[in-house]
């Protein structure tokens, strides 16, 4: 079997534990991840001054797709440039095409509104994020903690991260993979 490929893009302002938890989680399930950069291969400071250093930027890991899955962190204004980038919008618009796995976590489905990407599927988002998400009638909205909905797989904020990307490795790896993750990490049931 060929190994599965992630594309995580990284922004200025992004939420650290939403993008460093699915990137940790995917590579213990043997995912090939690339965290891309919005801005480049430069540091990236994140919403609470950590800095993280992208693969690649997102130009040259945008022509090297597909990806079997494409994920976009919350936090602000992280979530916020995603919804704002052309390139975003570009490789989603791609990835939705073909039917990939669409995974957004916090404030990032709102890059998927911004983008018109995945209207009339279930989503939930940080509470925060409900009534912007809602304008327009264009997704139903649910409470769960992750939402799963045909291809796309949303998720509510920080604590809800761990489950994110366990939903992301049970999808793309099946369920025994992702409970060989799971078992290690002394995670509460």
């Amino acid at each position: 079997m060929a190994a599965k490929r992630a594309l995580v893009i990284l922004s200025t302002g992004a939420e650290e534990m939403e993008t460093v938890i699915p990137v940790d989680i995917m590579r213990r399930a043997k995912i090939e991840v690339t965290l891309a950069g919005l801005r480049g291969k430069e540091p990236v400071q994140c919403s609470r001054n950590v800095v993280l250093c992208p693969d690649e930027s997102l130009e040259n890991a945008s022509k090297q797709g597909p990806y079997d899955v494409v994920l976009l962190p919350g936090g602000m204004p992280g979530a916020q440039n995603l919804a704002e980038s052309p390139a975003v919008k570009e490789v989603l618009k791609s990835q939705d095409d073909r039917k990939g796995l669409i995974a957004a976590i916090c404030a990032g489905p709102t890059a998927l509104l911004a983008h018109g990407v995945g209207y009339g599927s279930t989503v939930t988002t940080h509470p925060a994020m409900k009534e912007k998400m809602m304008a327009g009638d264009h997704y139903k909205y649910s409470e769960a903690r992750v939402q799963k909905d045909g291809h796309y797989i949303t998720s509510r904020g920080p604590g809800t991260s761990f489950e994110f990307a366990l939903t992301i490795v049970e999808e793309l790896m099946g369920a025994e993979v992702a409970a060989q993750v799971k078992a290690p990490l002394m995670m509460k049931d």
